[in-house]
């Protein structure tokens, strides 16, 4: 039995530490939230703005005007602050989020990363991922192990278009997370009641264990 969603999410969510300063790409990262621990205190920025997200938003409580930077709505917090788009990725460049969490449609055994587009399908653009990538101190990619075709998203090398090069840390997936360092694919944890030979069979990527 692989991971859940949740499960993944909750498993990313152990990868926080007090203090940090965070920035969840749009859909399945954004559960992480969900899962940080009473005792610690991690603050969400948001790529339109916003420094210090609240939780979603019951159905009395939605404000049309208060989105995240995937257009979700969400909540403010006492401490929470608003700022124009320069300022957000003068953050976001300058280094100063330390972790961001981002989905990917594919990730090479180097840590390159491919998660904006899809040849020959209309896309909106990049948005702020290629920033992302390359101005936070760690980033973390959650996605299932293989596409909907049952092709690998871990990969040899990337064939879709690039976000960025050598990027990426930490790979979760429902089937385990791997690292990656000094450009080579580490399988670290393995989900409950998965084998290695399963990993091995659904992945292109030439990984160590």
């Amino acid at each position: 039995m692989a991971w859940t969603r949740d499960q993944m999410c909750e498993r990313a969510a152990l990868e926080l530490e007090d203090g940090f300063y965070v920035n969840l790409g749009i859909g399945m990262p954004t559960l992480v939230a969900n899962y940080i621990p009473e005792s610690m205190t991690v603050t969400f920025q948001s790529e339109n703005g916003m420094l210090g997200m609240g939780p979603f938003p019951l159905d009395n409580e939605v404000d049309a005007d208060l989105i995240n930077a995937g257009k979700q709505t969400i909540t403010e917090l006492p401490e929470s602050v608003y700022f124009d788009s320069a300022t957000s990725f003068a953050m976001i460049r300058g280094g100063h989020i330390d972790l961001s969490i981002l989905g990917a449609l594919q990730v090479a055994q180097n840590g390159d990363l491919a998660n904006w587009m899809i040849p020959g399908k209309m896309v909106k653009g990049m948005g702020g991922a290629m920033d992302l990538v390359a101005g936070v101190r760690r980033v973390i990619v959650l996605m299932d192990h293989n596409a909907k075709d049952g092709s690998p998203k871990l990969l040899k090398e990337c064939d879709l278009p690039l976000t960025g090069a050598g990027v990426v840390d930490t790979v979760i997936t429902d089937l385990g997370l791997f690292e990656i360092k000094g450009g080579q694919l580490y399988l670290s944890e393995l989900a409950p009641n998965t084998s290695l030979d399963e990993i091995r069979d659904r992945t292109e990527a030439e990984f160590v264990q």
